[in-house]
């Protein structure tokens, strides 16, 4: 069932169930759709709350990993949350870590899966290019384990993206912003209990780099998913929630 998308206060958001937090923040090309089994399955237990990060609106100035986090504060104080579990896919992790940094009052728990601020692989030397098609449907199936998990919809959706010259642009930037803002050094000042689950194919954030993550961040724990790559909410749904579902109801 398609997500309902909501409007208040210049924010676009999902607002689904009731009970504590839990923020879901997207990647890059974050369609809702990647989100749809995690939405679904939580939503009876927790108020499951995505807001839709202005990655295609951002003044190109402001385009990058800093302007994410003060946008995602902004929305918190609209929306007057507290006591939040934050759920982050790739850039997404990225920037639920940075504010967890910055605000670690309002963070009770921490679930990163894929998440960029260490390192990664970028998706091609020019991307995104705009104008193939065949270009786009290589690059999003490069994500999966298994390529039919690319659908056409979400190809489509890539791909009308990646033909707007200003949205490649802030594409581009927040990329580059990402690679940039390396956390080696501040990880150690993440003090919620933190679980990662990784995909044991992942070609973009590797195995290594859960393995980094588990090494830098205290009271953290890695989980892997087998023949899984880069967004394992979508690819093992019910593992994954499974996985994180055993997390969550842990009393630390």
């Amino acid at each position: 069932m398609p997500l309902l998308v909501k409007e208040e206060g210049g924010f676009k958001y999902v607002d689904e169930g009731q009970g504590q937090i839990l923020m879901l923040l997207h990647g890059l090309f974050g369609a809702l759709s990647n989100w749809e089994a995690v939405v679904n399955y939580y939503s009876k237990q927790f108020r499951v709350i995505i807001p839709m990060l202005p990655i295609y609106e951002m003044p190109i100035k402001e385009a990058g990993l800093q302007g994410l986090r003060e946008f995602t504060e902004q929305f918190v104080a609209m929306k007057k949350l507290d006591n939040m579990i934050i759920m982050g896919n790739s850039l997404g992790g990225h920037v639920g870590i940075l504010y967890t940094l910055a605000n670690p009052e309002k963070v009770t728990k921490l679930v990163l899966t894929g998440s960029s601020g260490l390192f990664e692989n970028t998706m091609g030397g020019s991307y995104p290019r705009r104008g193939s098609y065949d270009y786009i449907h290589e690059r999003v199936a490069y994500t999966f384990y298994d390529p039919k998990v690319a659908s056409k919809e979400l190809v489509d959706e890539v791909f009308e993206t990646t033909r707007s010259i200003p949205k490649c642009m802030r594409i581009v930037a927040i990329a580059k912003s990402a690679q940039r803002n390396n956390l080696a050094l501040e990880l150690q000042g993440i003090k919620v209990p933190t679980l990662l689950v990784w995909g044991l194919n992942d070609t973009i954030t590797p195995p290594m780099v859960g393995h980094e993550f588990n090494r830098l961040i205290p009271h953290s724990e890695l989980k892997f998913i087998d023949k899984c790559c880069h967004a394992p909410m979508m690819e093992h749904p019910q593992k994954f929630n499974q996985m994180v579902s055993e997390f969550l109801m842990r009393k630390n």
